[in-house]
């Protein structure tokens, strides 16, 4: 069966080929800050983390089957749309882009716990049928180390990689030795949460196992 990700992010890419999971990768063309905008127009009030990330989310997997079922109606597999947000403090952090913010960042996140909130969209498409979708939120706490110097800090952001991130770090590379505590999937902190799309799948009838396209070398 064909998995498509409605996604370009590398870390997402990575968790999938580590589960066994070959996919092919689609960018969904949706504008976030429109989406959100649009809805929370209509509603009359902001809308919570967990609220953005499933909004974008289903709304990336959309794009994306919309564009299957026009180009490509031979598609036969799983659609899968995610987004990330970080909360901590009560601020959303989103990538930091310049050093600057992402030394502020982490001179206070040292020694806190803040919350990564994932939105997950799953879609099955199958030729002369119309799709169906399954979707959850999943959430992983992250605490940091106390100890963290202004040295390290300085070195971390250094070496380019808290720039172009959510939340300014990372948890499966350079960042991981500064943090001290995930309770929750910890895939969700690097971009999806491998057990909630085993479960989503599931509701869609998809036996995970099935999806396995990379074996490890006997």
């Amino acid at each position: 069966m064909r998995v498509l990700l409605a996604s370009t992010s590398p870390a997402r890419l990575m968790l999938l080929r580590q589960a066994g999971i070959e996919p092919e990768t689609l960018s969904p063309g949706v504008d976030e800050d429109a989406v959100v905008a649009a809805t929370e127009s209509e509603r009359g009030a902001p809308l919570a983390p967990e609220e953005i990330v499933l909004l974008l989310g289903r709304a990336k997997a959309a794009d994306v089957v919309r564009r299957l079922q026009a180009d490509a109606p031979d598609f036969d597999g799983l659609v899968i749309g995610g987004d990330s947000m970080f909360e901590i403090g009560g601020e959303v952090l989103g990538k930091p882009y310049t050093a600057e913010e992402a030394r502020r960042r982490w001179h206070g996140m040292r020694g806190e716990t803040g919350v990564l909130h994932s939105g997950h969209s799953v879609f099955r498409v199958r030729p002369g049928a119309d799709p169906v979708e399954a979707h959850a939120v999943a959430e992983a706490a992250v605490t940091f180390a106390a100890d963290v110097t202004d040295a390290e800090i300085d070195a971390y952001i250094a070496s380019g990689e808290p720039l172009h991130v959510a939340g300014a770090f990372t948890v499966d590379s350079m960042g991981g030795p500064f943090i001290t505590r995930v309770d929750g999937d910890p895939s969700t902190v690097v971009g999806m949460s491998l057990s909630t799309l085993r479960r989503l799948a599931g509701e869609l009838g998809v036996v995970w196992t099935e999806l396995w396209t990379l074996r490890q070398a006997q």
